[in-house]
């Protein structure tokens, strides 16, 4: 039976709740890609995948359909066993893969890190790279290649080539109110990462008011099936569970995000961004065995952060990838006034003082985005312009004792803020009358496979 004839015979029995064959998920896919389901029949498909759920034979199947759908990218054989990337739900704040990737190139290993741009209330690595003047994120798999060869490392967006199935279905869940669906949200992380022949993998799963996962327990549902998938593909791989109710680090917003990086690459920064990098990279480092243990791994990232190294790569990565050698170079090795002048500041830049006194209890990142977005650091629809200059930075800390007066937020924008907005931004910052108690730590948990292999360097079977 032909592909388009079959898909409402498929769409009609997932929705009826039954299991969908590896060759059915396969001709639904074949479809997708080659433009013949309409876009109704893709939207049916997808609610009954939400409402219905995929058995996790299922899962693997439309994760290796949807790799399959494109090309695979290739890597010199000397290459096998270092192959890593991370990969994050998104967050407020969470420039982790701008310090992380030239860390590991830093450590050893090849980081071809395929990554997104902001959508919604969350920022997109792309959209803070493009911050820097001559950044290009487009770059075709050959070019990849000869970056990673000279680097170690290269950050780029997904190209037109690598699981298409993938794009067209991302580009209707979100019209389609099917964004959390666990399967579809497991197969287009995954699809992306098989295509790219890892030897490993670590995910980032964000829960909290702020994450795409509301609850601890429901981002340890996603982990274990982005986990138990992943190793099915055969690339090692494990995930942690960090808490997103606050922004991560100081800062938010393109440009911002890019300088705080860039002190975490220096030695410095925020400790809880410093946390998140050196957690991330030491269980890649553990996962592909040029670590014996994730602490081991852990302290390696760190040394490669203290001593040069991890900032000597991301530099050697911006002229690999369009920036001038003298933007790199004063990128990297300028004072922060000169950093900031080589990004571009907004027009206005404003403090918001405290409307009373107490301790602080957190500042939610959740309204704090909104706003954000709303004067333009976010986009409403893939295609809508960022502006990278707009953006805030806290200047107190959980625990900080404020009087009333004192200013906690500097807000960086081009005009615009509604009052409504500033009266969010004040509601976002809590206090109390005491203060808080030890904060929970910022990893809740690491998921790793449930019949654990031997560490050692991997290879895809």
């Amino acid at each position: 039976m032909a592909a388009q004839a079959s898909l409402p015979a498929l769409i009609r029995k997932k929705r009826d709740g039954e299991q969908l064959e590896e060759e059915e998920i396969q001709s639904f896919v074949r479809a997708v890609t080659a433009g013949t389901a309409q876009e109704g029949q893709i939207g049916a498909m997808l609610m009954a995948i939400r409402l219905r759920g995929m058995a996790a034979g299922e899962t693997l199947a439309l994760t290796r359909a949807m790799a399959a759908s494109g090309r695979a990218l290739a890597w010199p054989p000397a290459w096998r066993g270092l192959l890593v990337d991370k990969h994050s739900t998104g967050g407020v704040g969470d420039k982790v893969s701008l310090a992380l990737a030239p860390a590991l190139a830093a450590c050893g290993g090849k980081v071809p890190m395929i990554s997104g741009r902001g959508l919604g209330h969350t920022g997109g690595t792309l959209d803070k790279l493009e911050a820097i003047p001559g950044f290009r994120v487009a770059q075709s798999p050959e070019e990849m290649l000869s970056i990673l060869e000279r680097v170690g490392c290269c950050i780029v967006g997904q190209s037109e080539e690598l699981a298409p199935a993938d794009r067209v279905l991302y580009g209707l869940r979100d019209v389609t109110a099917t964004v959390d669906s666990l399967p579809l949200v497991t197969a287009s992380i995954l699809s992306k990462k098989a295509a790219e022949r890892l030897s490993a993998l670590v995910l980032d799963v964000k829960f909290g008011s702020a994450a795409l996962c509301p609850t601890e327990e429901s981002a340890r549902e996603l982990a274990r099936s982005l986990v138990a998938v992943g190793e099915r593909l055969g690339v090692r791989t494990a995930a942690v569970l960090s808490r997103m109710e606050q922004p991560l680090g100081r800062c938010v917003g393109s440009a911002l995000e890019v300088l705080e990086a860039l002190e975490c690459l220096g030695g410095g920064g925020p400790p809880d961004l410093r946390e998140l990098v050196t957690t991330l990279g030491g269980l890649l480092l553990w996962r592909c065995g040029l670590a014996g243990a994730a602490e081991q791994g852990q302290g390696r990232l760190a040394r490669a952060l203290d001593d040069g190294s991890a900032l000597g790569a991301f530099e050697a990565m911006l002229g690999a990838q369009g920036v001038p050698p003298a933007t790199a170079r004063r990128l990297c090795t300028g004072t922060p006034a000169q950093r900031r002048q080589l990004l571009g500041q907004a027009s206005v830049r404003e403090e918001l003082r405290a409307p009373g006194g107490g301790w602080v209890q957190g500042v939610q990142a959740l309204p704090l985005a909104h706003v954000l977005h709303e004067l333009g650091a976010g986009r409403a629809r893939a295609g809508d312009p960022v502006n990278p200059r707009v953006g805030a930075e806290l200047l107190v800390a959980v625990g900080q004792h404020l009087r009333e007066g004192e200013p906690w937020l500097r807000l960086h924008h081009d005009g615009g803020l509604a009052e409504a907005s500033r009266q969010a931004l004040q509601a976002a910052l809590r206090l109390g009358p005491h203060p808080p108690g030890p904060s929970p730590p910022l990893v809740a948990e690491t998921i790793l496979p449930s019949a654990e292999p031997e560490p050692g360097r991997c290879e895809r079977p």
